[in-house]
């Protein structure tokens, strides 16, 4: 039986092989001190596990797997992560508790920001980030990199950033980036750099002056998703500041698939269906886990790769769930976890009935608006049952190891009602 001394890639390969069922072994019931040791040795090139069968015996699929030019995807280099862009709250609307309380509070006119003066939509880059689209975006967003507070003085001078938000892609990234850019001791650049991942052969000044100029006493942050599924990524990092603060935004993984979809199909509306795409062969319950947008949710995996090089005490896991109905509590624990004074809180955030997700309220010295645009919140297609309900089985033996490695339940099995 595997026990978590083992690597997860082992516990990986263990669950997806054999018999095919997805029996997940007894040794998650040992403590989480368990999963802060990092693993014995690293991980292969490729941490991709086999595509997972549900149901009836093993045979090949009926069909050849899609490549990712019929899914609408950019061709990805050998043993490269598809590189995922922003993403913000765009979770679907209802619920209670804080989100009601906020339907009920009314705002004064001033404060109020509707979805038609929503910020301009700022989707993933389909190539890498150069230097003129750095400095042009820059530009457009002004002097200030607080995205709409009073502009800052240009004085200070640049740094390596001391916080990064390393994913994960639309787990509410963009939505975590623009509340902690309120604070006045964060600078962040609002681009994402994708130098861990894309530009690294540009080297550490390249990056530094891509960051935006701070006092003593700021932090110099910046956010890129695919830093989390990038292998080479915690290695490249930890060679530039082994005390770094990592924070991770993670979402139930079958909702963050279906989010990743839709985001695509937005802009490539020809290609195939979830349904299509999610298999490798639908009739024996061939879970394709060769697909980004499945792929991306296999935490435990991912998170493998960072415990090789940085302590759990270095990563802060913010619940994608609990930044839409308790932005406040959320955005708390992440200002207790990069020292800083708790700025942001309840009165920065009223809850958006038109967009379906919180919002921050318009400062008082600004008119620019503080609302995601909208590429988010998308309405989601409708997905057969069948395939949630099989996505579920795959993903809950991974999900149990995430919570056990990160000591956290994020319960997505029970809001799912899949116990």
């Amino acid at each position: 039986m595997c026990t978590l001394s083992l690597s997860v890639t082992y516990l990986c390969y263990s669950l997806l092989g054999g018999s095919g069922s997805l029996q997940f072994p007894l040794a998650l019931q040992e403590s989480p001190g368990a999963a802060a040791e990092p693993p014995p040795s690293p991980p292969p090139p490729s941490l991709l596990p086999p595509p997972v069968r549900l149901g009836a015996p093993s045979q090949p699929p009926a069909s050849p797997p899609l490549d990712n030019a019929s899914r609408g995807e950019p061709p990805e280099p050998p043993e490269q992560p598809a590189a995922p862009g922003t993403d913000g709250w765009g979770l679907p609307s209802g619920g209670g508790g804080a989100r009601d309380a906020w339907l009920r509070t009314p705002l004064v006119p001033s404060e109020m920001i509707t979805a038609q003066s929503a910020l301009p939509e700022r989707e993933a880059q389909e190539s890498s980030t150069t230097d003129e689209d750095l400095a042009g975006r820059r530009a457009a967003n002004g002097s200030s990199e607080r995205g709409g507070a009073v502009s800052t003085p240009d004085y200070g001078e640049k740094k390596l950033p001391q916080a990064l938000i390393i994913g994960v892609k639309k787990g509410g990234t963009r939505a975590l980036l623009e509340a902690i850019r309120v604070h006045p001791d964060v600078r962040a650049v609002g681009v994402e750099p994708h130098f861990f991942d894309r530009n690294y052969e540009k080297g550490l000044e390249w990056y530094r002056n891509v960051m935006p100029k701070t006092l003593d006493g700021q932090i110099t942050m910046e956010k890129t998703p695919s830093y989390f599924v990038t292998n080479e990524a915690p290695k490249r990092i930890h060679s530039m500041a082994k005390d770094i603060k990592l924070i991770v935004v993670v979402r139930n993984p079958v909702t963050r698939a279906i989010s990743d979809y839709t985001q695509t199909l937005s802009k490539k509306p020809e290609i195939p269906t979830f349904e299509v795409l999610a298999f490798k062969n639908r009739t024996l319950g061939l879970i394709d886990a060769s697909w980004s947008a499945i792929r991306i949710g296999i935490y435990a995996l991912h998170l493998e790769n960072w415990l090789q090089y940085f302590p759990l005490s270095q990563i802060l896991f913010v619940s994608g769930e609990r930044l839409i109905v308790d932005p406040a509590g959320e955005m708390a624990k992440v200002q207790d976890f990069l020292g800083l004074k708790r700025v942001v809180t309840e009165k920065h955030f009223y809850f958006n009935k038109t967009k379906g997700f919180p919002c921050l309220k318009k400062p008082e010295d600004s008119s620019a608006p503080r609302c995601l645009g909208k590429s988010k919140g998308r309405t989601h297609p409708r997905i057969d049952p069948d395939v949630i309900h099989r996505l579920r089985k795959f993903y809950k033996p991974f999900n149990m190891m995430f919570y056990q490695m990160t000591g956290q339940d994020f319960q997505w099995e029970q809001e799912e009602g899949d116990k």
